[in-house]
């Protein structure tokens, strides 16, 4: 039976270190999120995040604009935002609403306020190992790894998903610690072949029950990135969770995984920007 991985455990550590480490700075970070619309899920992501940062000592501004704004409107604010020496981080909620350009969004934050590290100037840092932030998901994973004291290097290890967001940034830390990654995805023939030889598998698709007991190693490390909804409505992740936790070492559970790290990292991007800013 495999270990549960407890990300909402690890997270508090990690929250609690930045609140330490925000009450020696020489002023109070901030971040600016900006919420475009009236999603639902996304509103739910965005009260997490500035409970997160009530919780590490970070200010947070709140820019909810209705999903009839121009793309000329967000332009503008992002720019103000920019300017703002209060605001270390900018975060826009994604997806917008329809007709909007994201990468625009994106293209427009300071790379030093990216917090998210979605711009191509963070990423490309990201790819030559001389990151400023690390994309929050991806960075989460590997502190799991760090925390529970498994080993990436030499191990073969396969990320299933080519999203900007996880799949890619995945991909490339666990290369940078000298894992042996192979992406797979939509295209990819036998997928299962591929799956049962990875001593670390991460899941980051937006498919239920995609992966199942008989693609997964014995004594393999299974790492559910996604957030999806069953046929009943509830949470759960890309892997078949009780036919998987039997077979695999260790394992992180839907919900209580990967999510309450990737916002304890944000946390920890915000803390780094402000020391970047002279905080």
């Amino acid at each position: 039976m495999a270990v549960r991985i407890d990300g909402k455990a690890l997270a508090a550590q990690v929250k609690e270190q930045v609140r330490r480490e925000v009450e020696t700075l020489s002023r109070q970070p901030g971040l600016a999120v900006i919420l475009v619309g009236d999603n639902p899920a996304s509103q739910v992501y965005v009260r997490g995040k500035e409970s997160d940062c009530a919780e590490c000592g970070i200010r947070s501004f709140s820019h909810r604009l209705p999903a009839q704004t121009s793309q000329k409107e967000l332009l503008e604010l992002v720019e103000q935002l920019n300017q703002d020496a209060a605001v270390d981080g900018i975060l826009c909620q994604l997806p917008l609403p329809e007709g909007l350009n994201e990468d625009q969004v994106i293209h427009a934050i300071a790379p030093d306020k990216d917090v998210d590290c979605f711009h191509p100037f963070n990423v490309g840092q990201m790819s030559i190992g001389a990151p400023t932030f690390l994309p929050c998901t991806p960075a989460g994973v590997m502190e799991m790894l760090r925390a529970y004291e498994i080993p990436v290097a030499g191990k073969r290890c396969v990320v299933l998903g080519r999203s900007n967001i996880v799949g890619k940034p995945m991909a490339m830390l666990l290369t940078q610690a000298d894992g042996t990654v192979t992406v797979c995805h939509s295209r990819t023939p036998d997928l299962a072949a591929l799956t049962r030889e990875a001593d670390i598998l991460v899941a980051a698709v937006g498919r239920v029950g995609l992966v199942t007991a008989d693609m997964v190693r014995p004594g393999a490390v299974v790492i559910d990135v996604a957030m999806n909804r069953n046929a009943d409505g509830k949470l759960c992740g890309d892997v078949v969770f009780d036919e998987v936790e039997a077979k695999a070492s260790y394992i992180t559970p839907v919900p209580g995984g990967v999510g309450p790290m990737t916002r304890a990292m944000l946390m920890r991007n915000i803390l780094t920007a402000a020391r970047n800013h002279g905080a």
